[in-house]
């Protein structure tokens, strides 16, 4: 995750209960996660003028609200405690892009991006079971062929995850949030699949500038000097764009990116459920092909991540806000007092101290222009994707002390899950608590920790042995009460279309991982002769399927900086997970009929997770008041550029997530009287607040905010609240609120 530490605090006993200060004190670590308005689309000509490249393939995408509980539950990705949903900036997705071949109904595949921190082993389970429920039309859709990413998104409702060290900060699991998750999915992938035709598939790459630079700079450079100066860059910048046109009349429907910066832009304060930086880049990027001739209605774009691990959108680098002006020591991420905890990156617009709207709004902005400038070139400048095979992967495999040999014939292994020291230093998106620092190398500069250390489970002689040089803080790969504290196993799966191969990355990989880990599958496709004549297209997504933290070179890990010490696996985890890749990758070779062995099946923690929530108890109206009441009314006149506030009597949202629907709505006086809708909670400028008032009561206030912008056409409007309350005795009603009307000039 993002200086995150997802999966990071945790309570534990050594009994089956937990102890109540053990899991204050490791919560309190904050473990970090465990992560303008669009151009005006110029059309290039009619589209039935345009050739054909490629080969034939069904092609199909679709789209689904994942956005669940946006109050009173825990975000997923800083693992902060205090970052608890208050209201909703954007509503998230998922997005599905299925492949297949036109005469092999069995050869395909799909690839999810989920506006969540991760794709993890609960909600694919959930997916898996859900797409199977749809009938035997969709039995071609399995474990081996369908990848859940996430975009790794730090603004997103948590509780969903299916190991025991990310569900601490949220008090549990919650099925509501899982749910909303699960089924959004399932319903992309649902419409991807009824919308699949015969078409083609294109690709092209352009550098993106501003939207990332490496936020451990110290540990990259202690990969090899030649090595690094094979790349102008100490981060990818290149985005690779992956066209999906359909035949009949070659209008695309929909685009999947891969580009890696990390879904950090949104604070970790902010308690606005959004997409971040990827998810204002999808929405721009399909707000702005509406109403194209180049386009079909319903398009999807798809913002993935790549090798994002030390990578961060904060691109103005990280200083000490202790009042020095300083930037943080480089080696170690700590200010003048010696901590980490005043050390924080700055985004592009860090100057309106809003946090982080404005610079998370600019990175997805620049993303957005880069891949729509790219698209718009396509006709003339992308390659096409080539050769009939459609071929997919996926095992599991048991990293515990997971022996294999090197290139130079040395036998290493993995070893079970820890984290280091560092891993509750954070990073400078989201730093830690305490004296933690960046490259801490376990002295007892706090005896404390220790002690709270082995209180869980001191590691053992052949564990600490194994993870050298990290020491280990939290030895959670061989920590099972009351159920798996992270995972031992992970997914090992690629995806093949044509000459493009797409890595599933279960952990953030850094920079020279990724670089590491695609020259690797390149190279043995070649010599493999996998795509024939056409040179292979590599490409790594993820966090995915499983979320197991960090892959980090062996070089890096040395290092220990937060990446290193989250590496989960040991120093040879990146060397693992590059061979068990290669291992498989015959397995899609035009001719192959095989498949890898499943491999061991991760524990499923769905039905045995605590959770510590409480549900909604009750929602009640003032006293001479209704639910739905405008009580704090717009002013009669706005200039455009201003922000509009309405206040409602409210109710909690978690009564109904209103999925594919909306809180909060504008609409637009017309010539004829009748009011159309301009803006939903879709909208990135259009915020939705809610407060209790009185928790005994049950009072509550909503109020909603429209950013308005010189995009916004003049005339006269009016804000929608929708709602629905919850009795003590009794069933959830909907309501519906309505401010006062109001002019925008």
């Amino acid at each position: 995750m993002a200086s995150s530490r997802v999966g990071q605090g945790a309570a534990g006993v050594r009994a089956v209960a937990l102890s109540t200060l053990t899991f204050f004190l490791l919560a309190t670590l904050t473990f970090a996660q465990l992560g303008a308005a669009s151009p005006r689309f110029e059309p290039r000509g009619d589209h039935q003028q345009r050739a054909a490249k490629g080969d034939k393939y069904l092609v199909g995408v679709g789209k689904g609200d994942i956005t669940g509980p946006v109050v009173e539950i825990n975000f997923a990705g800083y693992a902060s405690t205090d970052q608890v949903g208050t209201g909703l900036r954007q509503r998230i997705y998922s997005r599905a892009f299925i492949v297949g071949e036109v005469g092999n109904p069995k050869n395909r595949f799909v690839y999810l991006v989920l506006d969540t921190q991760a794709g993890d082993t609960a909600v694919r389970n959930g997916i898996l079971e859900g797409v199977a429920a749809l009938g035997s039309a969709y039995s071609v859709y399995g474990k081996a062929n369908i990848a859940v990413t996430g975009t790794h998104s730090h603004s997103g409702p948590g509780a969903w995850f299916n190991y025991l060290l990310p569900q601490v900060t949220s008090l549990g699991f919650n099925q509501q949030s899982y749910q909303a998750v699960v089924d959004g999915a399932v319903l992309s992938i649902k419409r991807a699949h009824e919308s699949l035709q015969e078409g083609y598939l294109d690709f092209g790459t352009t550098k993106i500038t501003g939207a990332n630079i490496n936020r451990s700079l110290y540990a990259y450079l202690a990969n090899p000097a030649a090595e690094r100066a094979q790349y102008a860059d100490d981060v990818d910048k290149d985005l690779t764009l992956l066209r999906f046109q359909r035949a009949s009349d070659l209008k695309s429907i929909g685009v999947l990116t891969w580009f890696p910066t990390h879904g950090t832009s949104m604070l970790g304060n902010n308690t606005h459920v959004s997409g971040d930086n990827k998810g204002v880049a999808a929405y721009l990027f399909e707000q702005s092909v509406k109403g194209s001739s180049q386009a079909a209605d319903g398009f999807v774009a798809g913002f993935s991540q790549a090798n994002v691990g030390d990578t961060t959108p904060n691109v103005l680098g990280a200083y000490c806000d202790d009042g020095s002006g300083q930037m943080c020591n480089f080696e170690t991420s700590v200010c003048g007092d010696g901590k980490s905890q005043s050390c924080h990156g700055r985004g592009p617009e860090f100057q309106k101290l809003d946090l982080g709207v404005s610079s998370c709004f600019e990175v997805g902005r620049r993303q957005f222009a880069g891949a729509k400038s790219l698209y718009d070139s396509l006709d003339s400048t992308s390659t096409p994707i080539v050769g009939s095979t459609i071929k997919s992967f996926h095992y599991f495999q048991d990293m515990q002390y997971f022996k294999f040999p090197l290139s130079n014939g040395t036998i290493v292994q993995t070893c079970p899950a820890a984290l280091g020291y560092s891993f509750a230093a954070g990073t400078s998106d989201g730093p830690g608590a305490f004296d933690f620092t960046q490259g801490d190398s376990g002295a007892p500069n706090n005896p404390l920790w220790q002690v709270v250390s082995g209180l869980l489970r001191a590691p053992s002689a052949a564990q600490t042995a194994c993870q050298e040089p990290k020491p280990v803080l939290l030895d959670v790969g061989e920590m099972s009460t009351p159920y798996a504290w992270s995972p031992n196993i992970i997914d090992v799966q690629t995806l093949r279309v044509g000459q493009l191969l797409i890595i599933v990355s279960p952990a953030e990989a850094s920079t020279m991982a990724g670089r590491r880990w695609r020259s690797a599958v390149k190279s043995a496709a070649s010599s493999l002769s996998l795509t024939g004549t056409a040179e292979p297209l590599v490409v790594l997504g993820g966090p995915a399927n499983t979320y197991s933290h960090y892959a980090v070179t062996p070089e890096e890990y040395t290092i220990q900086r937060y990446e290193g010490a989250s590496t989960l696996y040991g120093m040879w985890t990146l060397p693992a997970f590059i061979n068990l890749t290669l291992s498989a990758l015959p397995h899609l070779a035009p001719g192959a009929t095989t498949a890898p062995s499943p491999g061991p099946s991760p524990p499923d923690n769905r039905k045995n997770s605590l959770s510590f929530q409480t549900g909604v108890v009750l929602d009640a109206a003032p006293i001479g008041q209704s639910f739905g009441q405008c009580t704090g009314q717009p002013k009669a006149q706005y200039a455009r550029g201003a922000v509009v506030n309405a206040t409602f009597v409210g109710a909690n949202p978690r009564n109904n997530l209103r999925l594919e629907g909306t809180f909060a709505a504008v609409e637009r006086k017309e010539e004829n009287g009748g009011w159309k809708r301009v803006r939903s909670d879709e909208d990135w400028s259009l915020i939705y607040t809610w407060t209790r008032t009185n928790s005994v009561l049950g009072h509550s206030v909503v109020i909603i905010s429209w950013e308005t912008g010189a995009q916004d056409a003049a005339g006269t409007y009016r804000i929608k609240y929708y709602g629905d309350s919850k009795p003590f005795i009794g069933n959830i009603k909907a309501f519906e609120g309505t401010s006062g009307e109001f002019t925008l000039v």
